[in-house]
Order: C-alpha cells, then structure tokens, then sequence
C-alpha cells in the first residue's frame, strides 16, 4: 500500500531531507469508492500483516536477491541513496534496504499500515499517501520500491501512477517491483484472511508491467518470475528498470 507529513517543506530521511509538494494534500485528486475500499482494508489488515510477513524476507532469497541488484545499481549510479519504499505497508522491507547502502522511506495509502511501520520500524521516515501522488519534488529520489503494491491498480490508474513514479525519480534511477503474475484480470481479495475485507487485485502480466514502465519513462534492466510456491495461489514477477 501507499505518506503523512506534519508539514509541508522537507521530509526528514534520515541521513538526506526529501522536499515534498505542497498542495496535494494526502491523498491528491485520486480518492474514489474504490481507493477508500483498499484503503480501509488495510487498515484492517495491517496488524495481520505484522504477524505474517514479519520475517518472511528471510525465507525468500530471490526476493532478497532482486532488492539487493536495485540497491547496489542505485549506489552505482551514484545518484546518492534516497529511495522510496512505495506501497510499503508494515515496513518489513526498510531494514533489509538500508543495511545494503540505501536510505529508505515509506509510503503506503492506508493509515493503520503506517502506523505499525513507525512502531515496529522505527529509526525511518514514512508518509501516507496514494501512488498517483507522491509527496516528493521532482527528481528527488534515486529509486523507488513497488513491492506488490502496483497490483492493486486499474488500467486506467495505472498510467498515473507509473508516471508520478518517473516524476520523482532522477533520470539514471531505478525502479523495482514485484507483482502476482498472471492475466491481467481482477480478483477480489482478502476475503481468505477472515477478517472481513475485499478489495481488487490484479494479477498483472509481465508485458504489461513492462510496457507501463516503459511508457513512462523507464528502460528494463531485468525481468524475472518464479512458479508459485507454498500456499501462494500465483506465480511471482519482478521488473528492475532505469529511468532514462
């Protein structure tokens, strides 16, 4: 999912201050019936997913594998190291970014996400905010995280969102992100964890995550997928691209 500033001005980092745009409020033009349905959910869900997935990046090392190509190509690029961890949800993902070199933040539309990533989490900056308007200046970032959070968006969003991911990302920055791979089509989710919630996801096909990212600016560098494992009901997808 997708960030709160106390003000508008700098958002603090860390080690760098991230300018953010004033204006668009939290959530930009872009709340609909459908945006508060997924929102709303995670709400719900966010304490599930503290307990689930917790850990569950130690167990997946071509998951580990694919996030530390997109942090050493971002400290190659030598752009600096602020990234942005797009749809970050508990805010599992921050410890492993920042101890391979990069300086992560979170943003996740759903206000119960983010507040179990400031408390389990803490020690990094995170924002409430929707995909399709980042609290972030143009160019500001060296590389941004969608980790199965770009799923979540209906074709006519998705143009939107991809292009506010290049706006806010330096051109010779990267891109990465994962996704349930599959045809394109939209399921109702959630509705397996018991708790009471239903929201779109789609299961997207490899061509179309890459021909949205490169539509808006960005040139593939790697693409991969692996069969579904476990109790996963898909297989997996990753893209890693460069914005030109």
């Amino acid at each position: 999912m997708i960030g709160e500033t106390a003000q508008h001005g700098a958002i603090n980092s860390g080690r760098h201050a991230i300018p953010c745009r004033p204006g668009l409020g939290r959530y930009g033009p872009f709340m609909d019936a459908k945006t508060e349905e997924l929102r709303d959910a995670h709400d719900v869900l966010a304490e599930f997913y503290a307990d689930r997935l917790a850990s569950e990046l130690d167990g997946m090392p071509l998951e580990r594998a694919v996030l530390g190509l997109f942090c050493d190509l971002v400290l190659a690029a030598g752009l600096d190291a602020t990234v942005a961890d797009v749809g970050c949800g508990t805010g599992r993902l921050e410890s492993y970014l920042a101890a391979r070199g990069v300086s992560p933040r979170g943003a996740d539309l759903s206000p119960g996400m983010i507040s179990v990533a400031r408390r389990d989490h803490p020690g990094f900056s995170y924002d409430i905010a929707d995909v399709r308007a980042l609290p972030f200046e143009d160019g500001s970032l060296a590389g941004v995280v969608c980790w199965y959070s770009l799923m979540y968006l209906d074709p006519a969003s998705r143009p939107a969102a991809f292009a506010e991911l290049a706006r806010v990302v330096r051109p010779g920055g990267y891109l990465v992100t994962a996704f349930k791979a599959g045809d394109d089509q939209v399921r109702r989710g959630g509705h397996t964890t018991g708790l009471g919630v239903e929201f779109d996801v789609y299961w997207l096909s490899p061509g179309e995550v890459e021909r949205r990212a490169a539509d808006a600016g960005f040139a593939t560098v790697f693409w991969g997928g692996r069969p579904a494992q476990g109790q996963e009901a898909s297989p997996q997808g990753y893209l890693l691209a460069r914005r030109s």
